[in-house]
């Protein structure tokens, strides 16, 4: 049975949130692991979302800020940092409509997220692809 790229974001977004707490507090670990932790399959999309995210992560934290009002990525929830960075990777270096990245971050955050967050993160991925990338 084939998983659908949403169920695997949610895969995504549960490594990532791994990872952050590792980093937090200083834990070693291997990527590979985390995924192998979360994922019982071989899956190229997660993994290459997955290094994405941390190879970007500096670039993707500092998009993130210029949009976040008063606000700074590394002050919101593990689950909250790992949908927006995984969002704007998707939306930066990846050829995933626009449109989908957004959508599929925002039902994330549906079911992870308060409303408030949620709608900070739509507001937050719509200002990063129309101010950012709309014209390139």
């Amino acid at each position: 049975m084939e998983i659908t790229r949403s169920e695997l974001r949610k895969k995504i977004m549960t490594i990532l949130y791994q990872i952050n707490v590792y980093d937090t507090n200083k834990v070693n670990y291997k990527v590979e692991e985390v995924i192998k932790d979360v994922l019982d399959i071989d899956n190229e999309f997660v993994k290459d979302m997955v290094y994405g995210v941390i190879t970007y992560k500096k670039d993707i934290d500092e998009l993130a800020n210029k949009y976040l009002n008063k606000w700074t990525i590394d002050r919101l929830g593990n689950t909250d940092q790992a949908i927006i960075r995984m969002g704007i990777y998707e939306l930066k270096y990846t050829d995933t409509p626009n449109v989908v990245v957004i959508n599929e971050a925002v039902e994330l955050a549906k079911l992870y997220s308060d409303d408030k967050v949620k709608n900070m993160i739509n507001g937050l991925l719509d200002k990063i692809y129309h101010e950012e990338l709309d014209h390139e």
